[in-house]
């Protein structure tokens, strides 16, 4: 029941990461910028807003026009949530609270820690294009050093969270092959400890 617990566990974080990571991928606050008091800049990876109250939006029309961390980003992003889609699918195959591949244990094992590992890379991915994003912002922000810089928004830490909890999840999962194969050894260990139990010999 423990081993069946840390799956819904992680199957659960994994699910909600993918869900925080989605959300990020299409939000527009991946940077932004005030100019005065009231006027407002969002750039996200698919459009752009500005406006002072009411923000007017419209989608990115030239993808070669774009900066390099935006094309990079939005590639990587998109990368992480196929590779989530997969392992989701992959995972429910796998979990023991399915009824898929019933009489095949190790199979079934196998495929949830396949699973788990697809999680953790998509999660690790997330994170390390998140970070770079932020660092290219933060670069161009010492380079111009001007006011009206872009500072990173609320999406990028978003997309932390899911790539953090995508990759905790896959963590759980992929580890409980690791739990069962260490329980497995420990107890064909005891029984090799054991005394057999054969019958006792009458010959003096």
């Amino acid at each position: 029941m423990a081993s069946s617990g840390l799956q819904l566990l992680g199957f659960f974080l994994s699910l909600v990461g993918l869900a925080a990571t989605v959300g990020a991928t299409l939000m527009v606050e991946w940077k932004k910028q005030y100019q005065g008091k009231t006027h407002r800049i969002f750039e996200g990876l698919w459009m752009s807003c500005s406006g002072n109250e009411r923000t007017t939006c419209e989608f990115h029309q030239y993808l070669l026009k774009l900066p390099i961390e935006v094309q990079a980003t939005r590639a990587v992003m998109l990368i992480s949530i196929f590779l989530s889609t997969v392992a989701l699918m992959v995972s429910t195959v796998g979990m023991k609270c399915t009824r898929f591949m019933d009489g095949k244990s190790e199979s079934k094992s196998t495929t949830a820690m396949i699973g788990g590992i697809m999680f953790m890379i998509s999660g690790v991915l997330t994170i390390i294009m998140t970070s770079w994003y932020v660092k290219k912002i933060v670069d161009n922000y010492h380079e111009t050093k001007t006011l009206q810089s872009f500072e990173f928004g609320n999406a990028v830490f978003v997309s932390w969270a899911g790539g953090l909890l995508t990759a905790a999840g896959g963590a759980f999962l992929g580890c409980r092959r690791c739990s069962r194969s260490q329980t497995t050894s420990s107890m064909s260990s005891n029984n090799h400890l054991l005394p057999p139990m054969g019958p006792k010999s009458n010959y003096v």
